[in-house]
């Protein structure tokens, strides 16, 4: 073998490497929080895409040249696929819980039509502040930095051409739609206690003056309240979120 062919044969492992990383680097960032809205034209995500690949290669070159890299093309393919779309899938689902927060959060403090489609996707106005905030906060704490360590350590835990266990996958994208809407819950959980205690308010109010028009007197005051709080709760609320997004990132499949 001449040198010529020593130099295709070296550069045909190094795209292949390229590739292969690409495959599940792509689905991370077309779903990635911030680079993945819908805003971002499919251009600027196919460049970052493709700038993570190159910053990652390197790294897990060793993982590739010890694992099923060489298997058939079109298993592999899926199974990296299938891959970087769990992943991304995991860290979408945060950002989902922050939407899902302040959904729940505007319908009980009566501000879910405030700002409603500022966006690509309707949201009330709370939805908007806490996604908004979110994503800031993330990226100012190098949530893209994180994301690269994240798919460097996957390759330690499943090796190109390795599809993880249906069964388990499972088990875990239940885990992780339970643990979104936990955590929305948690985060809008302030609002829902005003809004009972305000409807309870209400009633006892109604009960004692039925000829007091109770409603226009309190949807002033609800939505008064859940500004307030917005403002109280918002940074407390960011805090618990991205601690909690940094610690799927650490440990996205919950080994030990």
């Amino acid at each position: 073998m001449n040198d010529a062919d020593h130099i295709l044969s070296f550069a045909r492992e190094i795209l292949w490497s390229h590739v292969l990383v690409f495959l599940r680097v792509g689905p991370v960032i077309s779903l990635f929080p911030g680079f993945g809205e819908s805003t971002v034209p499919v251009r600027i995500k196919l460049a970052l895409a493709l700038a993570f690949t190159v910053i990652i290669t390197p790294v897990i070159v060793p993982f590739l040249s010890t694992s099923g890299a060489t298997a058939p093309p079109f298993p592999l393919i899926m199974s990296e696929t299938a891959i970087g779309l769990v992943m991304g899938i995991g860290i979408r689902l945060f950002v989902l819980a922050l939407q899902t927060a302040g959904t729940i959060a505007g319908q009980a403090t009566s501000l879910t039509q405030i700002l409603g489609s500022a966006g690509v996707t309707p949201l009330p106005a709370i939805g908007h502040i806490l996604v908004l905030g979110g994503l800031a906060l993330a990226m100012m704490t190098g949530l893209h930095v994180q994301a690269a360590r994240m798919i460097v350590l996957s390759y330690g835990l499943f090796p190109a051409g390795d599809l993880p266990r249906t069964g388990a996958l499972a088990d875990w994208g239940v885990r992780q739609v339970a643990g979104a809407f936990a955590l929305a819950f948690t985060l809008a959980a302030p609002f829902l206690i005003v809004s009972v205690l305000y409807n309870l308010t209400l009633g006892i109010i109604n009960r004692a003056m039925p000829q007091m028009m109770v409603v226009f007197v309190g949807a002033p005051v609800i939505t008064a309240v859940g500004i307030v709080l917005l403002l109280m709760l918002a940074p407390t609320i960011l805090t618990i979120w991205i601690t909690a997004l940094q610690g799927f990132l650490i440990n996205p499949f919950g080994g030990p």
